[in-house]
């Protein structure tokens, strides 16, 4: 639902996954945003709307993304998805991050447009270390780089998550992306990303950015 540039770009790249796609705008002017070798289907009309969904397919839907310029009306179509058709794969888009927590209860992931833009652009502008990479829907839990102390060269991912309180998610070596295994060496200038609470975020930075403590 929503036919915008967010909106065209998701059809699309969907159609390009090899996924037969329809696309719900209540402005028919809005669909030229879509190719000209778009395949998919477009309906005209509001996408909480029960009778358009059903015109748009959304019977037998395996996915729905609403992503119209509304917070109140992506909720509301992606409830009506979720609890009256049963489609169970659901995402939301949303401006404000403050609700976030509300549809997360719901059962309803979501995409906060704003804040997620604003830590990206701070990061790349800023050169910011510290710039949380993602952050869930609920606020609770951190992607982020770490800065660490030469002394964890040598150290396992498990044995680093472990004495910092940290899940280490992968490691960027050289420019390649790696996904360890909890046996996998940091390296020297390899770059850290971990999964943290968001409250430890500081705490585990510094432990991190600190000499790693002698054990016997």
């Amino acid at each position: 639902m929503g036919c915008g540039r967010v909106g065209a770009s998701l059809a699309e790249a969907m159609e390009r996954r090899g996924h037969h796609v329809s696309v719900i705008d209540r402005d028919p002017a809005a669909f030229a945003r879509l190719a000209p070798e778009f395949a998919g289907t477009t309906t005209i009309g509001m996408g909480f709307d029960r009778d358009v969904l059903v015109r748009a397919g959304i019977e037998t839907a395996d996915a729905f993304a609403a992503v119209s310029s509304g917070d109140n009306s992506n909720i509301v179509a992606a409830r009506v998805a979720r609890e009256t058709f049963g489609v169970e794969r659901v995402v939301a888009r949303i401006y404000d991050a403050g609700r976030a927590q509300v549809y997360a209860r719901l059962g309803i992931p979501t995409v906060a447009t704003v804040p997620w833009t604003t830590e990206r652009f701070v990061a790349e502008l800023d050169d910011d270390v510290d710039a949380v990479a993602w952050r869930d829907p609920t606020g609770s839990v951190d992607l982020i780089q770490l800065e660490i102390d030469e002394s964890w060269i040598g150290t396992s991912v498990a044995k680093f998550g472990e004495e910092t309180g940290c899940h280490v998610v992968f490691l960027n070596r050289v420019g390649r992306a790696i996904l360890p295994e909890p046996r996998t060496a940091i390296q020297d200038e390899d770059i850290v990303y971990v999964a943290v609470r968001s409250n430890d975020r500081e705490t585990i930075r510094e432990l991190a950015a600190a000499p790693r403590p002698v054990h016997d």
